[in-house]
């Protein structure tokens, strides 16, 4: 719809409208923006393999400990740790369309390790372990329609899987090359914990 001319006149007064503004809306937006801190990059970075990982701040420091005691780059090795999760392996082995799906697969017992049924997400898994549904779980609707979408889901090369059981064996730790990850600067968490 075409603006009057009087419209017109006082909407190119007010600066053309909202995108043209150079600062934030509201009554402190004309301030300065500051760059964020060296510790507020690093903390941004943690909160964002947290955020990605779906782990709580305790859960995270622990994975972070246990990491810098293994040999190795503490950064990588945080990072195979979290991958190595139950939820995060079962999401990986496409049983789950996302992690937090996955954590509630494992959480509500349909999921076994080596024969046992397991429902601990952070339960940590080790090369050989071999990642089920437990059978009385296969009958229901879910894992019915997963069966004809599963052959479509990608499964990365450290876990070989068996579409025609709804089983997967994990090969090995994966490498960092191997994981399928959003940019992180997994050394910016190192230095983050590392004061």
């Amino acid at each position: 719809m075409p603006l009057d001319e009087k419209s017109e006149r006082h909407f190119a007064k007010r600066g053309g409208g909202r995108q043209n503004r150079l600062n934030p809306p509201g009554q402190h937006g004309d301030r300065r923006q500051r760059r964020p801190s060296e510790h507020g990059i690093q903390l941004r970075e943690k909160q964002k393999v947290r955020w990605l990982y779906g782990v709580l701040e305790k859960q995270f420091r622990r994975h972070f400990d246990s990491a810098s005691r293994m040999e190795g780059v503490t950064g990588e090795n945080l990072l195979r740790v979290l991958e190595m999760r139950l939820d995060n392996t079962v999401y990986r082995i496409g049983f789950g369309s996302t992690r937090r799906q996955a954590r509630q697969l494992v959480t509500h017992g349909h999921i076994m390790v080596n024969g046992r049924k397991t429902d601990i997400p952070s339960a940590a898994v080790k090369p050989g372990d071999v990642i089920s549904v437990r059978p009385q779980s296969a009958q229901k609707e879910y894992f019915k329609i997963l069966a004809e979408e599963i052959n479509h889901r990608d499964c990365p090369d450290w876990i070989t899987r068996n579409d025609d059981n709804f089983s997967a064996t994990i090969l090995h730790p994966p490498s960092r090359d191997e994981m399928v990850l959003p940019p992180i600067n997994e050394q910016l968490v190192v230095e983050f914990y590392s004061k």
